[in-house]
């Protein structure tokens, strides 16, 4: 099978998380995407908004009925700071016969350097880099000066150019704390829940 894996802090998860998600299915030809909240995120030291629960909540509100998506809650089991790497490794050994991918953004993919180890990583999963409309190239020479010229060539031929999507979940946050609807969005029973749970006010 072609998994790919789609790690983030959804707080909250968007439509524009759902349509990288879709857009890479298709373009990659995936069988399957798994959604793997993070919890705390060693590039993003202060983590999350809502809770753990909370975020996995919408999550399922997210993606409910959708076949060829799933959740994957290890790093929210794990506690503490995780590392891709280490989840990875997890999966590669559960998953042996699969085809490991992992989508993530141009800004991402161009702190590589900053990752724990980065050249292991890359040679257990392929990224998807999910580039959106107006932003740079991504950086290949830090991909190539890692993994060398062959694998970032087969890195490359995975990337993806997405439309502009004007989303993202900290906008989200500032317009719910500013009274602002958030309609359209986020899915209809996320923002339900948000509403019910009364996340993100000021």
């Amino acid at each position: 099978m072609r998994v790919a894996i789609f790690g983030g802090s959804f707080d909250p998860v968007h439509l524009g998380h759902l349509w990288m998600a879709e857009l890479s299915r298709e373009a990659m030809q995936l069988d399957e995407i798994v959604f793997l909240p993070a919890a705390t995120s060693p590039l993003k030291p202060h983590g999350p908004v809502a809770t753990n629960d909370q975020r996995l909540m919408m999550l399922r509100l997210a993606i409910s009925g959708q076949t060829s998506m799933s959740i994957d809650t290890r790093e929210l089991d794990r506690g503490g700071t995780s590392y891709t790497i280490d989840t990875i490794k997890e999966l590669r050994e559960e998953r042996p016969a699969d085809q490991l991918f992992l989508l993530m953004g141009t800004d991402a993919f161009n702190s590589l350097d900053r990752w724990k180890e980065p050249v292991e990583l890359l040679s257990l999963v392929t990224p998807i880099v999910l580039r959106r409309g107006g932003e740079a190239e991504p950086d290949w020479e830090l991909c190539q000066r890692l993994v060398g010229r062959d694998r970032t060539d087969e890195i490359r031929a995975a990337a993806l150019q997405l439309p502009v999507i004007e989303l993202s979940s900290g906008e989200l946050r500032d317009r719910i704390s500013n009274g602002m609807s958030i309609r359209f969005r986020v899915p209809r029973p996320v923002e339900a829940y948000i509403e019910a749970e009364k996340l993100y006010r000021a």
